[in-house]
């Protein structure tokens, strides 16, 4: 699945538009390494994405082609999250 799906599937970022625009900005990476729009996420990947003013730290846990609201926390594990000052 294409990074920016999940992250509107898992709710992480609301509009798939947006989740293109900050993954193609370079400000998302798969296992340490830079990813664009259409880098393939698989189970166990780590990902860090880059916010404005924090970082967050996932592991994707599950892939679903279409996440009902109440799942999409399942899709993924928070390891770490830290805000910048």
């Amino acid at each position: 699945m294409r990074v920016d799906k999940f992250l509107k599937i898992s709710r992480i970022i609301k509009r798939r538009t947006v989740a293109k625009q900050i993954a193609d900005q370079g400000r998302i990476l798969i296992n340490q390494r830079p990813a664009k729009s259409a880098t393939n996420v698989a189970v166990g990947d780590q990902l860090t994405i880059n916010f404005g003013n924090k970082t967050l730290v996932i592991e994707v846990t599950a892939l679903v082609p279409n996440a009902k609201k109440a799942d999409a926390e399942g899709l993924y594990q928070i390891i770490s999250e830290n805000a910048k000052n």
